[in-house]
């Protein structure tokens, strides 16, 4: 019979390792509980050699009988838990750097266990304690602590086979985020940082895609290496990243953080797999990055993967679909969509005896014909450029633009390469809001939407008026995706809940209605787009179609999700209904005949 489990009682929540009840203050939520879960699913260390409930506790003086200090997280190096085998503290106090160093040293002294690791949730570091011949304790700064099983000097001797996918990369870009703001010598502005940053993990997704499995990476710092042998490698590293992508980096990009700076940001991401990240880590970086507030001013609202690889998962993406994003940020829903295209390629081919490197060749073809993603951001659509290029090409199809500008209106490259009805796939998160409005005659004479429109009182009917002098980007970029759209081209797009509800904007619906078969509605919870902002949103499914082709009556998917795999805080929680939503849809359209298919291409 499987064990009950155990709910705690109000204000306390579950320890990781122990089990047992902890007051859930926000020091045992933001820092203890996630530390020890990154001990164990990160460093492999087994919750038998770990100790959080009750604390052990050290010494407050050697002289001391009685052991009055308590220890956030103890590690030990058998499973017996003695004075002699602790191996590793983990202090999780909200102090600051200087002050938490001071009491680590401190637990380190009056113990045994020769690392330390300090962690308040937003920063950390990592101390070696060491003895010298004379008495004295000494105390290095180093780059990491070893993984489980791990000798010292093997920190930074990483194989590319050994690299760890992990399930979230937040609280470590937030660190690294923290150290720069206190630390950095030459770059202070968020935008700067982030720049750097990126460039960095691209050096670290290069390294893991031309490294092979029992090879040791070149993104890496040991143990006894200076910050400076770090920074001359990965110079290097950033020097073969440019050459190989020179449509993304120009000879003008370098690395211009400071040694010290580099060599935290290699020892914080060494051990991870950035390739085979469940998350967006580009869109992770840049979220932890980027002020809120200039954020929000965009309407730069990420889309979190759970909802992308739902909304994908459903329009369900061939290899001879044309997918755009025209508002593709950072390019979450083209890199999902071409990860979803790859692996039925795989599949396919694999199946008719294809070779590894035939398979590669479509891959790469594919990349290239069938994805497209614009942003008027330099930085966003640079972004997502240079992801493209490191997961596999593709990096022509993405353009700096502003797409609801006429289309005669852009480079000669983007209209090249980007044609109105000739897309199967739209797939989008707009930015929307009123304090972003589209303005400029010219550009809102494109768009019906744009007018303003009377209702006939009692009836559904809308009068077309005057051109009005702005709109809200979101209501223009439902009919920029009509117009890119085939005739059986479908779409997904996330939308404020006003346009499914709001009386005064019936007129959307009808537009909607005339020009689509609405396919699904998707209510998703207000905290999906918490921390960052507080707007609640629905996903809307539809199918375009002409006049003629739409049903007088069809069934729609309805659904309604309740959790999305995290709080409003944007910690992790495993409740996540939007993951089961693609398996409810296709259960729906087997049990309702339904296909995108039905109408052809």
């Amino acid at each position: 019979m499987a064990e009950e489990q155990i709910q705690p009682k109000e204000g306390y929540i579950i320890d990781f390792v122990s089990g047992q009840q902890v007051k859930a203050s926000p020091e045992e939520i933001e820092a203890t509980q996630v530390f020890s879960r990154i001990l164990v699913e990160d460093y492999g260390y087994p919750k038998i050699q770990i100790q959080t409930r009750p604390q052990f506790h050290v010494k407050v003086r050697p002289s001391d009988t009685k052991k009055e200090y308590p220890v956030d997280i103890a590690v030990f190096s058998d499973t017996e838990k003695t004075d002699d085998s602790i191996y590793l503290i983990v202090e999780c106090k909200k102090k600051n750097r200087k002050d938490g160093r001071t009491q680590l040293e401190n637990y380190l002294t009056l113990s045994k266990a020769n690392l330390g690791v300090w962690f308040n949730g937003e920063e950390r570091f990592y101390l070696l304690k060491q003895n010298t011949d004379d008495g004295r304790v000494l105390f290095k700064e180093i780059p990491n602590i070893p993984r489980f099983g791990e000798r010292l000097e093997d920190i930074g001797a990483i194989k590319r086979g050994d690299l760890i996918v992990t399930h979230n990369l937040k609280s470590t870009f937030k660190a690294i985020r923290n150290y720069l703001a206190a630390n950095a010598i030459g770059a202070t502005r968020d935008e700067v940082l982030a720049q750097q940053l990126i460039n960095l993990i691209f050096c670290k997704i290069y390294d893991e895609k031309y490294t092979s499995k029992d090879n040791i990476v070149r993104f890496r710092v040991g143990i006894n290496e200076t910050s400076g042998d770090v920074r001359t490698r990965i110079e290097k590293l950033f020097s073969d990243v440019k050459t190989k992508y020179k449509e993304v980096f120009t000879k003008e990009d370098v690395i211009s953080l400071d040694d010290k700076s580099v060599a935290y940001i290699v020892g914080e991401l060494q051990n991870y797999c950035l390739i085979d990240a469940e998350r967006d880590v580009l869109a992770d970086a840049f979220e932890t990055f980027i002020d809120h507030a200039l954020k929000g001013g965009q309407g730069q609202f990420f889309t979190p993967r759970n909802v992308v690889k739902m909304m994908v998962e459903i329009l369900d993406p061939d290899d001879d679909d044309m997918v755009i994003d025209p508002a593709c940020g950072s390019g979450g829903f083209i890199i999902e969509s071409l990860r979803y295209i790859w692996n039925k390629i795989v599949n396919r081919y694999r199946e008719m005896g294809w070779s590894d490197m035939e398979i590669l060749e479509e891959k790469i073809d594919v990349a290239n014909k069938c994805i497209r993603g614009i942003d008027k951001d330099y930085f966003l659509s640079k972004i997502a450029k240079a992801y493209m290029a490191i997961m596999g090409d593709g990096k022509g199809g993405v353009f700096c633009e502003d797409s609801l500008e006429r289309p005669e209106n852009w480079s000669a490259k983007t209209q090249q390469k980007i044609d109105m009805g000739k897309f199967d796939v739209v797939l989008t998160n707009p930015p929307f809001g009123s304090k972003i409005p589209v303005t400029g005659e010219d550009k809102l004479k494109q768009y019906e939407l744009a007018h303003k429109w009377k209702n006939k009182k009692g009836t559904n009917d809308w009068e077309k008026m005057k051109l009005a002098e702005k709109e809200a980007p979101q209501i223009l970029f439902i009919e920029r995706c009509y117009q890119l759209l085939k005739y059986g081209g479908r779409m997904a797009i996330v939308l404020p809940d006003g346009v499914f509800g709001n009386n005064q904007l019936g007129y959307i619906r009808k537009f909607i209605m005339q020009r689509f078969r609405l396919v699904a509605v998707i209510d998703i919870p207000l905290e999906t787009f918490m921390p960052n902002t507080g707007t609640k949103t629905s996903i809307l499914v539809v199918q375009k179609l002409k006049a003629e082709d739409i049903p007088t009556d069809y069934p729609v998917f309805m659904c309604v999700a309740e959790t999305c795999g995290h709080d409003r805080r944007g910690n992790i929680k495993e409740e996540d209904d939007i993951a089961q939503i693609s398996s409810l849809f296709r259960n729906w359209a087997k049990d309702n005949n339904f296909s995108f298919k039905n109408y052809g291409k």
